[in-house]
């Protein structure tokens, strides 16, 4: 018979078990698999290791000497909420298997047992939280069907950025990301995980711009014995072990919680709300912020040592107005994207308003193009986005064409004729400037209308 070799990534394994060749026996079958086993004799010992670490499995003797291990299935679970539970005892019965699945239990094995039926379960179980890994990772990345989420670029400067983080993706070192509102530094984040060893582990997003106790609660957890039964926190940094954590506008941190993220980075370990005691954690940090660090730790309102701890790489990521060839590409893809979401048959931008696209300053960087596009989107009547779809701040604020401009002759007609209708009371008065007929300027005016309105072919 062929030796068994486990397909799954190895798991972390808890064994508590008042019989120590149970525990040896099933020891050395869990190693041999590469898992990483954990052995203790008492219930105490056991909660004491779950506090210290987090297990994907825990195989749970029912007679724990004058104990009833059932009895303690809430506790491991409240503070492991994670793991699976496998009971095993000596004492099988069908009342047993039914009181420890209503308690929490995954599964039962009843003793005697074989390395055989060990290897068993434990493959299913390591099958099982793969796929909740996934279903983990695909819940952190619901945006994988955004237009941006390959970061989409021909910019030389926003080239280098991403070639930046490709090449510290790789490694386990933090990673701050500078840059504007808006810019995308929580996709670069995303793509740094993925680009990772990390990939298949958990990520998750924290924003930095809250109360003290609201964000340690979300990045530390609680303690549980402070909770009621079934409303476990365990936090974020429980959930990205073996992962990434992504902090969000870092420089907004409340300066007692930057002391607790400086030990999170420094020693891969913290602490649940109301715990003294450390729960060590292997977390990737990455961090972004649109302000000055340096110059919020000269102000006084950032650690140095934090700083210190996290600015081993810096990536800055361009403002959208520094690369102004990007806004055609992504304004053709948000285009596409808003189109299909919204079941809108629109196929282009015209020339007018692709070029006051093109000419915005855009303050509010991708974001704000990606807002502006699904707008023009809903608005648009036809299957051309033209300038009439687009917010007026935007048009007011884009340059005009020129004479001189590489432009079709008709586009600078019309841009002169709407300027002038614009800043005259009536069609007459625009008409006597403008040098032509009312009649001659209203069917100009429905021309433009009824281009903006047709089809793209």
């Amino acid at each position: 018979m062929n030796e068994y070799k486990p397909a799954i990534a190895p798991l972390r394994v808890l064994i508590i078990d008042d019989e120590a060749n149970i525990r040896t026996m099933l020891t050395l079958c869990l190693e041999a698999d590469g898992h990483s086993v954990v052995a203790c004799g008492t219930i105490e010992s056991a909660l004491d290791e779950i506090a210290r670490r987090i297990f994907d499995l825990v195989f749970l003797d029912v007679r724990l000497g004058m104990d009833n291990g059932l009895d303690f299935l809430p506790a491991l679970l409240a503070e492991s909420p994670w793991a699976k539970v496998i009971v095993i005892t000596a004492f099988a019965s069908i009342e047993t298997a039914v009181e420890a699945m209503r308690r929490g239990a995954t599964d039962y094995l009843p003793k005697p047992f074989e390395a055989s039926q060990v290897q068993m379960v434990t493959q299913k179980v390591a099958q099982a939280r793969q796929l909740e890994r996934k279903v983990e990772v695909l819940q952190a990345a619901l945006g994988a069907l955004e237009p941006d989420v390959d970061l989409p670029t021909n910019s030389p400067v926003m080239l280098e950025a991403l070639e930046t983080a490709r090449q510290v993706a790789a490694t386990r070192t933090p990673v701050i990301i500078r840059g504007e509102l808006g810019t995308g530094k929580d996709r670069l984040a995303r793509a740094i995980h993925a680009w990772s060893n990390r990939a298949d582990g958990p990520f998750a997003a924290v924003s930095c711009q809250q109360s003290v106790d609201a964000l340690e609660a979300e990045l530390f957890g609680i303690a549980s014995a402070n909770l009621p039964v079934g409303a476990d926190r365990p936090g974020r940094a429980a959930f990205c072990d073996g992962g990434t954590l992504y902090l969000d506008e870092i420089g907004q941190t409340p300066q007692r919680t930057q002391a607790r993220i400086l030990r999170l980075a420094q020693d891969q370990e913290y602490e649940r709300i109301d715990e003294v005691r450390g729960r060590p954690v292997d977390i990737r940090i990455v961090a972004s912020t649109s302000v000055d660090l340096q110059e919020a730790v000269q102000r006084g309102v950032f650690r140095a040592d934090l700083l210190l701890a996290l600015d081993v790489v810096q990536i800055e990521i361009p403002s959208l107005r520094s690369r102004p060839e990007d806004i055609p590409m992504l304004a053709d893809r948000y285009l596409a994207f808003f189109g299909n979401q919204h079941h809108r048959p629109v196929a282009s931008f015209s020339a007018d308003a692709m070029y006051a696209l093109s000419k915005y300053t855009w303050p509010g960087n991708v974001r704000e193009l990606r807002n502006v596009v699904e707008r023009a989107v809903l608005l648009c009547h036809g299957g051309t986005i033209g300038v009439n779809c687009l917010p007026p701040n935007l048009l007011n604020s884009s340059a005009a064409y020129s004479v001189g401009d590489l432009v079709e002759l008709g586009t600078i007609e019309r841009m002169h004729i709407e300027k002038v209708v614009a800043s005259t009371r009536s069609l007459r008065r625009a008409a006597s400037i403008l040098g032509i007929d009312s009649g001659t300027l209203c069917r100009r005016m429905k021309r433009y209308s009824t281009q903006d309105d047709q089809p793209a072919a």
